[in-house]
């Protein structure tokens, strides 16, 4: 059978796509490979949240065909696919399928027609591409499982692609997201599950909430750790904070973006939240969970954005002292409602000016948690060797941190928890050793 390579771009959700699309692939008798030579079948699997990442996907066309010229099978999935479509035909010569997100499940169908010498597009919204069964979920080799709980988004931010290229807000039955981890706990020896959403607090199926979701998981007893991503501030509320406070499996780490720090810019963003209420969540939040790892997302130079608004990012930046921040120019993006706004985009030199003094100063802030978390042991799920270091292992602490440490024992630790003693530190990284 011809052997498939799948690469991923993009976010966690990309990454549980491309678990599907490889798990009903081999359900078909496909191999996977890891190898450009080897492999007879690409499926490149896409981002569209920034122009950059959009603009990967054709170069990466471009390596492949420039290498191997016509023999290999390509197609595009994820969010580019499901923006452009057809269109991505035009764009891309000798492209021989699409399939947007909600069509992952027919994966194995546009492979066969490939072989076939016949193009394939599918960029409908399938509600069975929710259903896929949990063992052709591919986890293989994975210390966690990523679970979907909620697809597409409501909120419209004006700024944001993913409701046109993720579709609206569809949740997953309770049931059938506890079943898929119960499996990935059987099949897999899966200790940490990582619940996803575009906004997970919007879960919503039949009168359950986010709540009941965590609750619900939390009562699984072979599960050690639970994560989940995105929270959006509006939805953010104090009975959640109740249900991860009292429990001891939920993650005391919680991934808020709040975007800017002007009322003007979050309005103009579509956020429908303001400053104020976001601070006093963050207050809220510490109030319940004082030691709680707290990381955000940041546009800077957003349409609008004056040099005023740019100050009071930085100013609730320098209150809230985040333990990471993720943090991009504004990028125009097709469709959004941003391009229809009256403000011109803000010249290059001032957003790039703009982004280094964010980002100087946030790693600042990080150096010094960091240097506070030497001398202390933390529980570590060991996810991999180094990618830099063969030598060292590297896994995340509770907060979401990422520590190499030496091998000790070696690969069999992979998968497991263990104590790790921080020994030193930069703003980006932390060394430990086995206690």
């Amino acid at each position: 059978m011809p052997k498939f390579k799948i690469e991923t771009w993009g976010c966690q959700m990309n990454e549980y796509d491309s678990q599907k699309m490889a798990g009903i692939l081999k359900a078909y008798g496909y191999e996977e490979t890891q190898s450009d030579e080897d492999a007879d079948i690409f499926v490149l699997n896409t981002c569209s949240v920034r122009e950059k990442a959009a603009h990967k996907i054709f170069t990466r066309v471009g390596v492949i065909r420039k290498n191997y010229g016509k023999d290999k099978i390509v197609g595009v999935t994820g969010c580019v696919a499901s923006h452009e479509a057809e269109d991505l035909f035009k764009k891309i010569p000798n492209l021989n399928f699409v399939l947007g997100t909600r069509s992952v499940h027919l994966i194995a169908k546009a492979v066969d027609n490939a072989l076939k010498g016949k193009r394939f597009c599918d960029v409908s919204d399938h509600p069975e591409s929710l259903e896929i069964s949990p063992e052709l979920v591919d986890r293989e080799k994975k210390v966690k499982a990523y679970v979907s709980i909620i697809e597409g988004c409501d909120n419209f931010c004006t700024y944001c692609v993913v409701p046109y290229t993720r579709g609206r807000e569809r949740s997953r039955p309770l049931q059938d997201i506890v079943e898929e981890i119960k499996v990935a706990i059987k099949e897999y020896g899966i200790r940490e599950v990582e619940l996803l959403g575009q906004n997970v607090n919007s879960y919503s199926y039949q009168g359950k909430t986010f709540k009941d979701v965590l609750i619900e998981v939390d009562k699984i007893k072979e599960l050690k750790r639970i994560r989940f991503l995105t929270s959006h501030p509006k939805d953010f509320n104090e009975e959640l904070v109740k249900v991860i406070a009292s429990s001891e499996k939920i993650c005391k780490y919680i991934h808020l973006p709040m975007q800017s720090g002007s009322n003007k810019v979050l309005k103009l963003m579509g956020r429908k939240y303001t400053r104020e209420e976001y601070l006093e969540k963050i207050d809220m939040l510490r109030s319940y969970i004082p030691d709680v790892v707290i990381s955000s997302d940041f546009i800077v130079a957003f349409p609008g954005e004056d040099e005023e608004d740019f100050l009071l990012t930085m100013d609730a930046i320098y209150r809230v002292q985040y333990d990471n921040i993720f943090s991009f120019k504004y990028s125009p993006r097709p469709k959004t409602a941003a391009l229809r706004l009256k403000y011109p985009l803000i010249p290059k030199e001032i957003a790039d000016k703009r982004l280094f003094v964010l980002q100087k100063y946030q790693e600042k802030v990080q150096e010094i948690k960091h240097k506070n978390m030497e001398g202390k042991v933390y529980e570590v799920l060991v996810e991999s060797v180094s990618k830099r270091d063969k030598t060292k292992l590297t896994g995340r602490t509770e907060g979401n941190h990422v520590v190499n440490f030496e091998a000790g024992r070696g690969e069999d630790l992979i998968g497991k928890f263990v104590k790790v003693k921080i020994i030193s530190s930069t703003f980006t990284s932390l060394k430990g050793m086995l206690v």
